[in-house]
């Protein structure tokens, strides 16, 4: 008879080939059994947390599910903020982990139930009866909710004999009805009011398969159309294409953007940083959100549909009229429009205190990178850098992984699990120093799983965030500094190869690399400065004191 791990792995064949985790008591025998499974691949990362981050990385450039295996107690503890961050992104995975044995906890153990729904995870714990029917209930809930769950096995029952069990059903997607004829009546006569109508798509579009619906819906409307951070590059390079809205939008965007009357936006959230803190859209503009949410997710929203977001801009496609060349906005705005995202300022090759300007060093590696790439971004200031320069392909080559619980040092990992998922192309990671020295473990998991990579380390020798919110208005700053490191060296150590960039002239070194189809990791250590600050951290800082 099969064991109780060996029957959760079969629950998961189905539906995934990827397991990230590392090794300990709780899950050495799930993880002799994924093992055996030819189907199912094993990344091994150096720290818990890696694990799940990586899995979340793998499902948002990939759109498959992922399982991450932590042991019990410490090994799930430590795992926590990815978790976190899977569960608030609304990412579908599956954590599988050693738990307490059935007949009661041990000194070492912790109620991990309680722990995980206090995150909002939703836990499943395995039995010797129905293990298989347990394991598959559990990747259910995470397809169908869009959520992070966490899979159970009592430590006593891992390695024991389950009871046969009919066949689970396969797991599958939430069915999402399209919208009511009335609903899409409704939107279509706002939108044919519209004099200046904006389609504003996220994720959500790009999970839904929304991306040739929306885009047509668009040149229907003769709308302008822009992106949340997530949604980047789902509108290519379409002349009506305003890129990424919000705090990372460039002013022409940004203007073009407030001058809409109309704004539909299709599976986007619309956070602090999509709205500026409120201020993207107009006073008297009418938004309308589609979302899978239960409601309105931002105070801007003044008409919401349920629904999703492929469904939803196929049935307003078929209501709506199209627009003749006189009344078409993006017409009418073709030459304000034209690569509005990339009209911003490029910098000088060096700031004022001689370090390198990160805008013109994007701008530099943007024309030197290769152009099937998939941008992974942990999480600091420097994140105002990578979307407003570098281009992106497609939502899925976007992958930020730490933005929703505004974490750092997700990086490395989340860059492995990328790599997995989008093994032919480049992958670029940007981390500033203090996440990559927060998750230096798993520089090693990338090195050891990257076919082609290039690691840009925006070294400002401090923790950016903290220096542009906190230092500026009195609080001591030395905290917020970290003594120089020498990423080159490090990666060298690690078998990376690597080279140090203080001035743009050094990246000459490394451009007949960039250029060619060598395999192998890069790791950058460029030397930036800490005077120069992205225009979304300018927001938020005068949002704090109260001068916006």
């Amino acid at each position: 008879m099969a064991t109780v791990s060996a029957s959760i792995v079969s629950a998961l064949l189905p539906v995934t080939s990827e397991v990230f985790g590392v090794m300990g008591n709780g899950n050495a025998h799930f993880l002799d059994a994924v093992l055996a499974a030819p189907a199912l691949h094993y990344t091994a990362v150096r720290h818990e947390a890696g694990a799940v981050a990586a899995a979340d990385a793998y499902f948002r450039a990939s759109g498959r599910l992922a399982v991450a295996t932590t042991t019990y107690g410490a090994g799930f503890t430590n795992a926590l903020t990815p978790l976190a961050e899977a569960v608030q992104a609304g990412i579908p995975l599956v954590l599988v982990v050693g738990d307490a044995p059935t007949a009661g906890m041990r000194p070492w153990d912790v109620d991990q139930s309680q722990v995980a729904k206090g995150l909002g995870a939703t836990t499943f714990t395995v039995s010797a009866g129905r293990p298989r029917a347990v394991a598959a209930a559990a990747v259910d809930h995470a397809l169908r909710h869009r959520e992070a769950v966490v899979l159970a096995i009592p430590y006593d029952l891992a390695a024991a004999e389950a009871l046969k069990e009919d066949a689970a059903p396969a797991p599958a997607a939430a069915p999402y009805d399209p919208p009511t004829g009335e609903d899409a009546e409704r939107v279509a006569a706002i939108l044919a009011s519209a004099e200046r109508p904006l389609v504003l798509a996220g994720r959500g579009a790009w999970v839904s398969g929304a991306g040739e619906a929306v885009r047509a819906l668009a040149w229907s409307l003769g709308a302008l159309t822009a992106t949340s951070g997530l949604g980047a590059g789902l509108f290519g390079d379409d002349a009506g294409a305003l890129g990424i809205a919000g705090g990372w939008a460039s002013e022409r965007t940004a203007h073009l953007i407030e001058q809409a009357d109309v704004v539909l936006v299709l599976g986007a959230h619309l956070n602090q940083f999509t709205t500026r803190f409120g201020h993207s859209f107009g006073p008297t503009a009418r938004v309308v959100q589609v979302d899978v949410a239960a409601g309105p997710t931002s105070p801007a929203v003044t008409d919401f549909v349920r629904g999703d977001a492929r469904l939803t801009a196929e049935a307003l496609l078929a209501a709506v009229e199209p627009r003749d060349g006189a009344h078409r906005w993006s017409t009418i705005a073709a030459d304000a429009a034209l690569r509005a995202h990339d009209a911003r300022d490029d910098g000088a090759p060096t700031a004022p205190d001689g370090r390198l300007d990160p805008r013109s060093l994007c701008r530099v590696l943007d024309r030197m990178l290769p152009a099937d790439r998939t941008i992974v971004q942990d999480g600091g200031h420097f994140i105002g850098w990578a979307p407003g320069y570098l281009h992106v392909p497609a939502p899925n080559r976007l992958i930020m992984v730490g933005t929703a619980y505004q974490t750092i040092g997700l990086g490395f990992p989340s860059a492995v699990g990328a790599a997995r998922a989008l093994p032919d192309s480049t992958i670029v990671l940007c981390t500033g120093d203090g996440g990559a020295l927060m998750a230096l473990a798993d520089l090693d998991s990338f090195i050891r799983t990257a076919r082609r990579a290039v690691i840009v380390v925006f070294n400002d020798a401090a923790y950016g965030a903290e220096i542009h919110q906190y230092a500026v208005r009195g609080i001591d700053s030395r905290p917020m500094m970290i003594e120089e490191v020498d990423f080159a060296a490090v990666a060298a150590a690690f078998g990376a190869r690597s080279a140090t960039i203080a001035s743009l002239g050094d990246l000459t070194a490394v451009e007949d690399w960039l250029a060619s189809d060598d395999d192998g990791v890069l790791l950058l250590d460029c030397k930036i400065s800490q005077q120069v600050v992205a225009p979304y951290m300018q927001e938020i800082v005068a949002v704090a004191t109260g001068s916006r």
